[in-house]
């Protein structure tokens, strides 16, 4: 695995740690409202909240399957099964709910995945 695809991958991880972070860890804040563009008061809701939750740790464990990837396995295939993965959940997130998903949570994604073909 090349120097370009282990810091796009490890880029990837800390996006999804970001997500992790803001779904789970300060789920009802400013900045997840402004982040998702919901109201904070929808944030709070018990129901909402408790799914940001769940969809939070679901993004950190993708974060650490990368890193052990990138680092532990120091596996290639394992980086393009991943980066295929989200970029797929990504696709289906820009269809299903806003065409952006494709950039914000796919973009690096492709970049490492695209790097990872050379």
């Amino acid at each position: 695995m090349n120097s370009i695809t282990k810091i796009f991958a490890v880029l990837t991880a800390l996006e999804f740690l970001y997500i992790f972070y803001l779904e789970t860890l300060v789920t009802a804040s400013a900045k997840t409202s402004k982040v998702f563009g919901m109201e904070k008061d929808e944030l709070e809701r018990k129901s909402v909240n408790t799914l940001f939750k769940n969809q939070g740790v679901y993004n950190g464990l993708l974060a650490v399957l990368i890193l052990l990837a990138v680092f532990a396995f120091a596996s290639k295939t394992a980086v393009i099964c991943l980066m295929v993965y989200i970029i797929a959940v990504a696709l289906y997130g820009s269809f299903t709910s806003n065409p952006k998903i494709i950039l914000m949570q796919g973009g690096l994604a492709i970049l490492t995945l695209i790097s990872s073909l050379f």
